[in-house]
């Protein structure tokens, strides 16, 4: 199976890829409450599951990666196409805002909408007043608006105006290998690496 863009670029082996995509996308809150309401009656993702983290995974030895409290919230949205985007709530005070463009931070986090539901959600921060930028024209035939949740995480919401209720995440940026391999030179890289990079690319 291939995915084509403009009739040109295919992707190589996309039966051999190593996940189906993204399970779940963990950020952090220290007002769960105000987190919830946000992401439940502006961005009308619905909540799934409500829990706190079982006692002894936070500071115990049970402990693989959680924040370092005990028995915080957790909490699951569904962000649609079986998706979950969740929220572990830290104690207030605990720990200071991240700088969303430190090296390894989130610098943004990007939805897939359709026309109609970026109508909706338009409306929706209209009516909660939530400031945002946009439609951009970030890519031909990609239009985005920009906006921010309470915890100050930049989001984004992605539409392709010309495929309706039915957007191609992948086909939306996929190029060819020299157009890829165009900004991959930049880099100063052997073409031996520039070939192993763009392997999956078809000319």
């Amino acid at each position: 199976m291939s995915i084509k863009r403009k009739g040109s670029a295919n992707l190589k082996n996309t039966k051999t890829l190593p996940t189906r995509g993204v399970h779940h996308l963990a950020l952090t809150t220290e007002d769960m409450k105000l987190t919830t309401e946000f992401y439940v009656n502006v961005v009308g993702m619905p909540l799934v599951h409500a829990m706190k983290v079982p006692p002894g995974v936070g500071t115990g030895p049970k402990n693989r990666g959680n924040p370092p409290y005990e028995e915080v919230r957790h909490y699951f949205f569904d962000m649609g196409n079986d998706s979950l985007l969740t929220f572990f709530e830290i104690p207030k005070d605990k720990k200071p805002e991240s700088d969303r463009d430190a090296i390894g931070g989130m610098q943004h986090c990007a939805f897939a909408v359709t026309p109609t539901q970026m109508k909706n959600l338009q409306e929706r921060l209209d009516i909660g007043q939530i400031k945002y930028d946009g439609p951009v024209d970030i890519l031909p035939g990609l239009v985005s608006i920009y906006f921010m949740d309470p915890n100050g995480v930049r989001l984004e919401a992605c539409c392709q105006p010309s495929k309706d209720n039915s957007p191609q995440v992948i086909g939306s940026v996929l190029q060819t290998k020299s157009e890829a391999s165009k900004e991959l030179k930049t880099t100063g890289a052997s073409q031996e690496w520039l070939d192993q990079m763009t392997a999956n690319l078809e000319d």
